[in-house]
């Protein structure tokens, strides 16, 4: 039962990343079609990333109050009514007001999930968990592709929203299965709160290395289709394909970071993983005609953020406390979309003054920033450690 409820704890995980590659993969014709500017696409992350933000918020006392497996159960029903609702949409203003369900689902299922996985297994099980995230994110590509070549983008939409739909059916089915294990969320006192948690020393440096990570990662995963597409000149069908090299680099590292974590540890992980990501930038500046390194750059990149945000999120209970961990996480998850929300379409709006081609100097600096706020927290938090 153990490991049965971690499958569908993982089950759970594919169910956030297939959303979140639809609409980077679909745009290019999306945006066309609704008579709406290419840089629009970052109306529709901002809608979707504040709705996630409000719900990591309340994650906590959610989970609290009604159990992660109901929260679990609920966010998922949220995302099929958004992905329902954007297969049906005609008009931008439609795409808007469904991004606003679909924001509020992504955003409780993932605070509540990280905390669960962080106090109850691994590292590994954590690198795992969000390996099964990429699974979802790398699906979604070829779906919107195929949908691009044989139909219309709305059909990819409503394929996505039918394997939801049977996601959340599965997980409605084996809730008596969450027994196992004792959800911590629904018997410890009330939680900390914002305020106090802020005030815990290194939590304000966790939550701009995380902001600077999301940052460079939402405005990766979003703009590769766009990249491809303009500054390599490639058609909307193929650069849609190639916006999963990203996903597959994360996923496949993930999933190999697995077996290593648990030997090296959080700090280290975060530290070898920032390392590769920077190779895979480097490749991005080479100015060549040859597509492939790019191509190789993104799947670098991605290997690189493997082992970071999972790292990052499980360290926290031993960092700050097992009693913090789900309002920190929850406030974590918020910095995260923040990042999400508002760096991608500052992209995008300088991207249309200057040109796509300045994505590498763009992402470059928010991973730097992460590394160096990442390093300062496990400083301060190793001291704490140290003088108890």
């Amino acid at each position: 039962m153990y490991s049965l409820l971690l499958v569908l704890i993982y089950i759970a995980f594919i169910s956030l990343g297939l959303p979140d590659s639809l609409l980077g993969s679909g745009w290019t014709v999306m945006h066309a079609e609704m008579n709406v500017p290419i840089s629009y696409m970052g109306i529709i992350s901002m809608i979707i990333s504040g709705g996630t933000i409000v719900s990591s918020l309340l994650s906590d006392k959610l989970t609290r109050k009604l159990s992660t497996k109901i929260v679990t159960v609920g966010s998922v029903l949220l995302t099929v009514i958004a992905l329902f609702g954007f297969s049906f949409s005609t008009k931008f203003w439609m795409l808007i007001a469904f991004a606003i369900p679909y924001g509020l689902g992504a955003g409780a299922i993932d605070a509540a999930l990280n905390n669960y996985v962080a106090l109850h297994y691994s590292s590994k099980s954590m690198s795992w968990l969000h390996c099964f995230w990429g699974v979802g994110t790398i699906v979604s590509p070829f779906v919107m592709s195929y949908a691009l070549t044989y139909s219309v983008w709305n059909t990819g939409y409503r394929i996505v929203g039918f394997l939801q739909l049977g996601i959340a059916l599965l997980l409605l089915f084996t809730l008596p299965v969450w027994k196992v294990n004792k959800d911590t969320s629904a018997y410890q006192e009330k939680s900390i709160g914002l305020i106090k948690a802020l005030k815990i020393k290194g939590v304000p440096f966790l939550l701009v290395g995380f902001f600077a990570y999301c940052a460079a990662e939402a405005t990766t995963m979003n703009w590769a289709s766009t990249y491809f597409s303009t500054v390599k000149n490639m058609p909307a069908e193929q650069a849609a394909r190639l916006a999963s090299l990203f996903y597959i680099g994360i996923t496949v590292g993930r999933f190999l970071c697995g077996f290593i974590t648990d030997k090296l540890g959080d700090k280290k992980m975060i530290e070898l993983g920032t390392g590769v990501l920077l190779c895979g930038v480097v490749l991005l500046f080479i100015p060549t005609e040859y597509v492939i390194i790019s191509q190789i750059g993104f799947i670098i990149i991605g290997l690189g953020c493997a082992p970071v945000y999972p790292c990052i999120i499980h360290s926290t209970p031993s960092n700050f406390g097992e009693e913090n961990s789900g309002a920190i996480i929850g406030i974590q998850m918020a910095s995260a979309y923040v990042g999400s929300t508002f760096i991608p379409p500052l992209f995008g709006l300088l991207g249309g003054i200057l040109g796509y081609k300045i994505m590498p100097i763009y992402i470059l600096a928010f991973f730097v920033l992460m590394i160096v706020m990442v390093e300062m927290t496990f400083k301060i938090t190793s001291k704490k450690k140290m003088t108890k």
